[in-house]
């Protein structure tokens, strides 16, 4: 996979087409708003982001990028949908965010740009949207320092995911828009830890991230049978 070819047309076109609505919390982003106060405790709780460069790969419109700048990290948002980062650009300059950037560019061309750069790489909700996610996951390493950390967070492939992450979340509970998801483009957790482990990432903590639709309630557990994340580090 080159530095300039590893994404779907089909993947930037639905996310720019719902751009406009990354920052309202009661729109299709409703979830990522939810469970971003817990992925952040989370990567927090391993990795103090004050005073840290902090890279978050495609970004979209700035949700995590723009409150781990407001943890005193100085933070470089990337993304390939043009639409989406100039929101997250404008929400920025509205609240007024210190210590964030954004920029159109992929995070294998980025790699071959800066090798290295980063405390810490942050790649959330993107790799099941990618058609080689091995590519993503070896330019998070190379951009990373050496003992620097890596996240991820991503959907597990199973029958469970498919009946809770796709069929009750986006035809069920209507939470995420239709299509939001392919199943065959889903990660297992063995999956994904190949391939950190072939880009020189030693993994530290799985966990699994549980959701209550009576409560609206989203925590952190060891179930990793759906939604789940993953904390790595470069030797």
């Amino acid at each position: 996979m080159s530095t300039t070819d590893n994404f779907d047309p089909a993947e930037l076109a639905k996310f720019s087409d719902l751009a406009h609505r990354w920052w309202d919390k009661e729109s299709e982003f409703r979830p990522l708003h939810e469970i971003n106060p817990i992925r952040l405790d989370w990567i927090e709780g391993l990795k103090p982001l004050k005073g840290l460069r902090v890279l978050d790969v495609g970004c979209g419109g700035g949700i995590l990028a723009d409150a781990m700048a407001r943890k005193g990290a100085t933070v470089l948002g990337i993304d390939l949908a043009n639409k989406a980062l100039k929101v997250a650009q404008l929400h920025a300059l509205e609240a007024q965010t210190q210590g964030v950037e954004y920029r159109e560019i992929s995070a294998e061309a980025l790699a071959a740009e800066q090798p290295g750069s980063f405390d810490v790489v942050t790649c959330m909700e993107m790799l099941e949207h990618v058609p080689d996610p091995a590519s993503v996951v070896k330019a998070c390493s190379t951009l990373v320092k050496p003992g620097g950390h890596v996240f991820f967070s991503t959907i597990n492939r199973n029958a469970k995911a498919f009946l809770f992450a796709i069929v009750g979340a986006e035809y069920l509970l209507n939470m995420l828009p239709r299509g939001t998801h392919e199943y065959a483009k889903l990660l297992k957790p063995s999956e994904l830890a190949s391939y950190c482990r072939t880009a020189g990432l030693q993994l530290e903590e799985s966990r699994g991230m549980q959701y209550n639709p009576l409560t609206r309630h989203y925590w952190l557990s060891p179930d990793t049978s759906v939604n789940y994340l993953m904390a790595s580090r470069k030797a």
